[in-house]
């Protein structure tokens, strides 16, 4: 008997679970072993984008390396229907402030219409003080670049 495998997410159906998921894993590579983190990201203009606090292990490790792969899934809780991704590239620092302010408004938009206050403290805020952190000029922002080809796999 010959295992039955995965069917393939075509393009469409990978450029719509990027534009629709707003929760990622990243694995980063720490010396002999991965390290995963979850990351709130945001796409924009074929671009996904990160923001870090400026601070901890998963800034060390890009210090020493930017390779990285990015998972995004989706899972009905039943199992009946779910699809994931995986994408290869490597994460490169937002310098440029005009794109960096886009971005960031995006990320606190999306973040305010989705999720709990509790999430403000992923992105490194206190959650008493609300999703009015824009005024903060030294966020730290990524963007994904040099992805290889993704791949996408999804329930029969």
């Amino acid at each position: 008997m010959r295992p039955l495998k995965l069917p393939k997410m075509d393009k469409n159906e990978i450029e719509r679970t990027l534009q629709t998921e707003n929760i990622c894993r990243i694995a980063f590579i720490d010396d002999k072993f991965p390290y995963i983190s979850p990351f709130q990201y945001v796409y924009l203009n074929d671009t996904l984008y990160f923001h870090f606090t400026d601070y901890g292990k998963k800034k060390k490790i890009l210090e020493k390396n930017k390779n990285v792969c990015v998972s995004i899934e989706h899972l009905e809780q039943d199992l009946s229907a779910f699809y994931f991704i995986s994408m290869q590239g490597k994460l490169a620092l937002v310098e440029d402030e005009d794109e960096k302010l886009n971005v960031f408004k995006l990320i606190v938009n999306n973040a305010r219409e989705t999720f709990s206050q509790n999430f403000l403290t992923a992105h490194g805020f206190e959650k008493e003080k609300g999703w009015n952190i824009l005024t903060n000029k030294n966020q730290v922002l990524y963007k994904f670049i040099e992805m290889r080809e993704p791949i996408g796999l999804k329930s029969p």
